[in-house]
């Protein structure tokens, strides 16, 4: 075990840390931060139509959810070519390689054209359903800028206005993505959207199974623990559970059962996988709360507020269960024995699917299960699935307890003359 430890601390974690800071890998990465107010601002929307539901005399705020998480995929568009730009050192560039993302991603979900010849736009690739399209119309922009850049045209010339080389310079990258773009989609009659949603639909569908599932939340409890963003699997994970939700609202649209189990509701806004915060740290901090060490009780009830909440960066970093052995081992656990339960219990029908937008994580678990599968049942859930958590935990914390009591005894001993 002190031989993988320290191979885990030494190589693993330090190689995955260099590979988030890879400039392409973090700017995907980022983005997908950077549009979670978007997402959340569909999520309040879709919140309050549960209540407009019940009192029919509120104002119909639709059409806010529309212009914020059904553009999700052109927005994404954008903030993949800024950031590009941004983690490549190419300030010129941030916000028109941005905004040539978003050209391009138009290009990329071919419009249509009306009798009178207005161009027509599927409303639904530019929500969720596009988001991996968005992912690639802003790489494919950014590489383009980011060759161009290499060329440092006229940068040196002063015989030409500054002014004059800006726009020079905005303007032939402008010309070159858009005219590949154009050659793609035009000439070469390629569906980029569906050329996209096949090569990716392989990988949304296996995390639509339950050992994909499981993977789609042990993989970043896995990388967290050992101190590394779970926002660089979020890459991979975001687009699989944002379209994955928007089908779920699509076939509960249509009178259909919602089937797509691996979303960021079940994940996150339920937290019946995450219950306290990835690894389901809460049954941990109740241990710590009621332990007989005071340096554990103290940190239990310092950390109990945040955990209620499903925040544990606290607990996680404060505890530690970061890089501790006798506390990683059971967070992994935790992160395949719950999806693991979860995904059956849905699947059989014993639970209710999330078929509506709500992000928001942070509300007390089973208030966040109710809500998002509007299923009472959800109540019992919780409680079996925290007794399993509480079971899992607790050897491992009864041995972590052991050895601070031993640490505590020893600091308070009499010292030797």
């Amino acid at each position: 075990m002190k031989k993988f430890m320290n191979w885990l601390s030494t190589v693993f974690a330090p190689k995955m840390n260099e590979i988030c800071s890879k400039p392409w890998i973090a700017a995907v990465s980022s983005s997908m931060q950077k549009i979670i107010p978007f997402i959340l601002t569909g999520s309040v929307i879709y919140f309050y139509n549960v209540f407009r539901s019940y009192l029919p005399a509120l104002p119909d705020l639709g059409m806010i959810a529309d212009y914020s998480f059904g553009l999700i995929s052109l927005i994404l568009a954008f903030v993949v070519g800024q950031q590009c730009m941004e983690k490549l050192n190419h300030p010129f560039y941030l916000t028109n390689c941005g905004i040539v993302s978003m050209a391009v991603f138009m290009m990329f979900i071919i419009p249509g054209t009306d009798e009178a010849g207005n161009m027509v736009i599927q409303g639904g690739r530019l929500g969720a359903t596009g988001i991996a399209v968005g992912i690639v119309a802003g790489l494919f922009t950014s590489i383009i800028f980011n060759l161009y850049s290499k060329l440092h045209v006229l940068e040196d010339s002063t015989s030409i206005p500054d002014f004059v080389v800006g726009w020079i310079n905005y303007i032939l990258p402008t010309l070159i993505t858009l005219g590949l773009g154009m050659v793609l989609t035009k000439y070469c009659n390629f569906d980029i959207f569906e050329i996209v949603l096949w090569i990716f639909s392989p990988l949304a569908g296996f995390a639509q199974t339950m050992p994909g599932f499981i993977l789609c939340c042990f993989i970043p409890a896995v990388l967290y623990s050992m101190g590394i963003s779970s926002w660089l699997f979020g890459a991979v994970t975001t687009p699989i559970f944002l379209a994955g939700i928007q089908e779920n609202i699509n076939m509960v649209a249509q009178g259909l059962p919602a089937t797509n189990i691996a979303t960021s509701e079940t994940v996150f806004t339920a937290a019946l996988v995450t219950m306290g915060g990835m690894g389901a740290t809460l049954a941990l901090n109740v241990l710590m709360c009621f332990s007989k060490s005071k340096q554990l009780k103290t940190l239990g009830r310092i950390f109990i507020g945040p955990s209620i909440f499903n925040i544990n960066e606290p607990i996680m970093f404060g505890a530690p269960v970061v890089f501790n052995p006798l506390l990683m081992l059971p967070m992994w656990l935790n992160s395949i024995v719950g999806p693991a339960i979860v995904y059956i219990v849905m699947s059989l029908g014993w639970l209710n699917i999330p078929a509506t937008l709500n992000q928001v994580g942070q509300v007390p678990v089973p208030v966040s299960t109710v809500m998002i599968t509007q299923d009472m049942r959800g109540i019992l859930w919780a409680v079996v699935l925290f007794v399993v958590y509480f079971a899992i935990w607790y050897p491992f914390f009864k041995v972590f307890e052991k050895q601070k009591l031993a640490e505590e005894a020893q600091e308070n001993a009499p010292s030797q003359n």
